[in-house]
């Protein structure tokens, strides 16, 4: 299977720690009273736990040392007390910052589902499924830890480690800063640790995204792969892909584990100098035992912060390429845009006009050149010509799926442009060759064309386009199942049901690409009276290879060398002999033999 569109991993922007953080947090708004009281909660939580070392050193300093019973039994009810306030605070805290995460994780992949959505086609030409798919799913899926940590670990951690510093320096000053004389040392790996660790999820981020968009493309083409009997070629790529993710997975975990080691070292450092410190104020009376037992608890909440910021800041490098790439695309703006506040189109008579339009896809190689035509109300126009000469640009161009590059599509004198989009293509019907049906019943994709439509509507639909017989002999009749794509139906059953689809929906405007390719002889017969129906009183567009098929149309346009070669009726066509008489005896002449 061809590789070269999945191998080649995406360059998105490279944005600052900072911009990520504080764009991550920008979702936090619409929840500031309970992230508000969730932070409040714990604070009092850090608080009640920073007591406890203290009311240690009272209980061994004090009570202990002039042997008083009930101050001490006292004190441990106290501490009983707290430590219960403390397991209560941190339960709520924990569920309601659990439901303001999920909440967060939900509106980021509907706010990112819904962005691709309105993403022009450019965007779907040039990124497999697969990739787009990861970054819904995977990419959105990395942020829940990153949230998760990010309110339950970075916000109380951080102040503990504060306060706890504060206490520290409270109860010795020497003690402290025999404590915290590391902290330069640390910062300075752990910032070396965080832009290696960085590049190393990245690159793993990207080879699990081409292995999404091989697996996805592989196997929607499963067909064709067997066919041509490429399982182990297609075997051998996965297995060679999976071993690139897994080799940048180890190469980022290696980097990763750097964090605890440092850390860990860090705080038995620490806590051998802490000892050695106290024992000598310890000898020279500046200090008693229990401060110094006391001031090791507090040790103990200085550096364990340390360490599971570490951790933070691991999942935090590990992430920050998720939510970068995710930025990437809600950072793309649509190739098509309308104006602020368009206008909703109004009811569209059908009058379709192109006026001097221009047309490449890539900028360099134009598919139209300065094509200009009028379509009347009603008029049933058919587009023929050779494969890529520009056909099915212009019914794209007609959808607005495309912008001209120069001059203008108008419809009922209207610039397509100066209306809103989604109010134009309502009044549009298009039924393409490549027939799309999705997961669920017959009854479900037809009635896709119209959403309010009753059950009789559908079925009238169904029975004009001849489909409605096909469809009973069904096991479940309008209720069968049409898995994926349509995947347990024929290609002309597909064709059919998105026929009555069409039908369905009443456009002003029909587009008829190639409908009728993949349906035989006898069922074509069925379906011209449905056809006809569908064309009456609509302004139609057809393209069709089977020239036989659009005899009776208003107006045939010859597509060829950048625009419309020849242009008339059937009858004026053949009369002049030129390029659409060559076309029609040349299929003639074939279907002839091959009869």
């Amino acid at each position: 299977m061809p590789r070269n569109t999945i191998q080649k991993d995406e360059a998105g922007a490279q944005r600052s720690k900072g911009h990520l953080i504080l764009r991550l947090l920008s979702y936090l708004k619409p929840y500031k009273k309970d992230t508000a009281l969730a932070v409040i909660l714990m604070i009092i939580a850090m608080i009640f736990g920073l007591v406890n070392p203290y009311l240690l050193k009272i209980a061994i300093d004090v009570h202990i040392k002039n042997k008083d019973v009930l101050g001490l039994v006292w004190l441990g009810l106290i501490l009983m007390v707290i430590n219960l306030v403390t397991w209560i605070l941190s339960k709520i805290r924990f569920q309601m910052v659990a439901k303001i995460t999920n909440t967060m994780l939900v509106n980021i992949r509907q706010e990112l589902y819904t962005h691709i959505q309105k993403l022009s086609f450019s965007f779907f030409d040039s990124r497999p499924v697969g990739k787009i798919l990861a970054r819904v799913i995977g990419d959105v899926n990395a942020l829940q830890n990153l949230f998760n940590q990010g309110i339950q670990s970075l916000i109380p951690e951080l102040l503990t480690l504060v306060c706890s510093a504060v206490f520290m320096f409270l109860l010795n000053v020497k003690l402290a800063l025999a404590c915290i004389f590391l902290l330069p040392f640390l910062s300075a790996a752990m910032f070396y640790i965080e832009i290696a660790s960085r590049k190393r999820w990245d690159i793993q981020r990207k080879k699990r995204s081409n292995l999404n968009a091989f697996t996805h493309e592989n196997f929607s083409g499963i067909k064709v792969v067997q066919a041509f009997g490429k399982n182990h070629s297609t075997s051998s790529t996965f297995k060679s892909m999976v071993g690139e993710m897994a080799y940048a997975f180890t190469n980022a975990i290696r980097v990763n584990e750097f964090f605890w080691p440092v850390v860990d070292m860090s705080w038995s450092i620490g806590i051998v100098v802490v000892f050695y410190v106290g024992y000598g104020l310890i000898k020279s009376h500046e200090i008693e035992i229990g401060t110094l037992l006391a001031f090791s608890m507090y040790v103990g909440m200085f550096w364990r912060p340390l360490m599971n910021l570490s951790n933070f800041y691991s999942t935090l490098t590990t992430n920050f390429s998720a939510a970068d790439r995710i930025f990437d695309i809600l950072d793309i703006h649509p190739d098509l845009t309308g104006k602020p506040n368009a206008p909703n189109m109004p009811p569209i008579d059908g009058a379709v006009t192109f006026d001097h339009v221009s047309f490449s896809y890539d900028e360099k190689s134009e598919v139209l050149r300065d094509v200009s035509f009028f379509i009347s109300p009603g008029e049933r126009i058919a587009l023929v010509g050779p494969t890529g000469a520009g056909k099915t640009t212009i019914v794209s161009l007609i959808s607005r799926f495309y912008d001209p590059d120069s001059g203008e599509v108008l419809i009922d004198g209207k610039n397509i442009k100066d209306v809103d989009l989604e109010s134009f293509r309502s009044q549009l019907g298009i039924m393409l060759q490549d027939t799309f049906l999705f997961s669920g019943t017959i009854m479900e994709n037809i009635r896709y064309g119209k959403l309010d439509a009753t059950d009789e509507e559908v079925i009238a639909a169904a029975k004009a386009v001849e489909v409605h017989e096909i469809i009973m002999k069904m096991e479940k009749g309008y209720h069968t199942e049409v898995n994926e794509r349509g995947s347990r139906l024929s290609l002309g059953q597909r064709q059919l049901i998105s026929f009555a689809r069409a039908l369905l929906a009443d456009p002003r405007i029909l587009i008829l690409d190639e409908a009728t390719s993949n349906i035989d002889t006898q069922t074509e017969r069925l379906v011209q009276q449905g056809i006809e129906k569908l064309l009456h009183n609509r302004t139609s567009f057809v393209i069709a290879h089977r020239l036989s098929t659009i005899r009776d149309c208003d107006r045939i346009m010859v597509i060829d060398d950048l625009g419309i070669k020849e242009s008339g009726t059937h009858q004026d066509l053949m009369d002049q002999k030129g390029c659409y008489y060559d076309l029609y005896m040349t299929q003639y002449r074939f279907l002839k033999e091959g009869a």
